[in-house]
């Protein structure tokens, strides 16, 4: 079946890529390494980055638009729809791309691919790499907004969980027909375990990650001084930074811990396996999560995982072996953490040597790639609507918005066809691909 799938041309557009650091940008950049490897014509679609703008080359000759878009609230850009529009227009017709693929639910520059190049005929994916609730205010305008109106004309959609999916179809109100899961994935090249470390440095409990309430900072305000106080000798390194950080600073200040307390602060991503190295065992604390990328990062380090049984997070890994799971709650965290300890104390945990083999053949992007080769086979084979259909599928998922995103696509549709008549898509396309630098 292999052979009959592509080559396609493909853009994966997100507001979020290198040089920012974060799950969705080394998924987009993996990914990308290994559709090139397979044969397909790859380009991503960013904004721009400080003063990188324009077209830049990656490793591999993946080629990068960085465009010079506005960036709104938290990386992702302001939605203009008509001043992005041309600036897409061009680039899709001078790549020749068969299909968009854009990444992330609060990316607003994938959305507004997704409209324009389905209004252009191209065909479009899109991968879901959050979880989100119903009932607070933000995520009734999200699900509303966004995944109810911009995902109803996207010809497949990728969850990166069971959970995600199961979460991404009821927020959408999609056909769960056209939504499959594929996980994320680590280059475990990038993290192997340092054997002297895990065997003869004291017992380190690492925490990384950013501090915010959605990742479980105020559980581990409590949960540090329960154990420090229940084990004399047990020490927590923590990095990551945000608006929480100050309160960790208290409690360590309060508990008089600095000397087994190590606030690292914000890591760059190739320091990760470096801290990682240091511990026996890696705590998450997350209150909501798709995937988790850090836990399979741990794991990979040969990191026994003590993390809340939060949304896909079940999905990673095997269960008592590899990882413990337990509720939201401190004091459960707090026992599961002093087991662990224990274990490892008692020379019970996995070899970290045989934990990275196992992580290794569970998660790899090769295999990523490959099944989202198949994503996108379907996505060209299935019928997609034309613009009246599209117009339609707007209208029925209710008349209030309904009319907004009918209104926006009439106006795309129409200067589609201004710049067809003015900038002839042939004019646009290259002859021939550009060699990688």
């Amino acid at each position: 079946m292999e052979h009959k799938i592509g080559p396609y041309s493909i853009a994966l557009v997100s507001d979020f890529f290198c040089p920012n650091a974060g799950g969705v940008e080394t998924h987009i950049y993996f990914l990308a390494q290994c559709l090139i490897n397979l044969g397909h014509r790859v380009v991503v679609v960013t904004h721009g980055y400080g003063d990188r703008k324009g077209v830049r080359y990656l490793s591999n000759g993946l080629k990068v638009y960085y465009l010079p878009f506005i960036v709104a609230y938290n990386g992702a850009t302001l939605s203009s729809i008509i001043g992005s529009m041309p600036w897409l227009r061009k680039v899709f017709l001078r790549e020749n791309v068969q299909i968009i693929h854009g990444h992330s639910t609060f990316s607003a520059l994938a959305h507004e691919s997704l409209m324009i190049g389905g209004l252009m005929g191209l065909r479009t994916v899109f991968t879901d790499h959050s979880l989100f609730g119903f009932a607070d205010a933000s995520a009734i305008l999200t699900n509303t907004l966004v995944l109810q109106y911009s995902l109803i004309n996207v010809d497949q959609i990728i969850c990166v969980s069971y959970t995600s999916k199961e979460n991404t179809v009821l927020r959408g109100k999609l056909d769960p027909n056209k939504v499959s899961t594929i996980p994320n994935a680590i280059e475990t090249s990038l993290f192997t375990p340092d054997t002297e470390q895990f065997f003869k440095n004291p017992t380190t409990i690492i925490f990384l990650g950013r501090l915010v309430y959605r990742k479980g900072a105020d559980l581990l305000c409590e949960i540090v001084p329960k154990v420090c106080a229940r084990h004399k000798t047990v020490r927590f390194i923590i990095g990551g930074d945000g608006p929480k950080r100050i309160e960790l600073e208290e409690m360590r200040e309060k508990y008089n811990l600095h000397s087994r307390v190590v606030m690292l602060g914000m890591l760059p991503h190739n320091q990760v396996k470096q801290v990682l190295n240091q511990g026996q065992i890696f705590i998450n604390t997350s209150l909501t999560e798709a995937f988790c990328m850090s836990i399979v990062e741990a794991a990979s380090c040969g990191l026994h995982v003590v993390s809340t049984r939060v949304g896909g997070v079940p999905e990673v890994l095997p269960i008592d072996e590899f990882i413990s799971l337990e509720e939201p709650v401190p004091d459960d965290l707090v026992e599961a953490l002093l087991k662990a300890v224990e274990k490892r104390e008692k020379g019970k945990l996995m070899d970290p040597n045989k934990k990275h083999e196992a992580v290794s053949k569970m998660y790899n992007w090769p295999d990523v790639a490959e099944r989202t080769q198949v994503i996108y086979q379907k996505a060209v084979e299935t019928e997609s609507p034309g613009r009246l259909a599209r117009l339609k599928g707007y209208y029925d998922q209710g008349i209030g918005f309904g009319i907004l995103y009918i209104v926006v696509a009439c106006i795309i549709i129409f200067w589609l066809k201004i710049l067809d008549i003015f900038d002839p898509p042939a004019k646009n396309r290259l002859k021939e691909k550009p060699k990688s630098q």
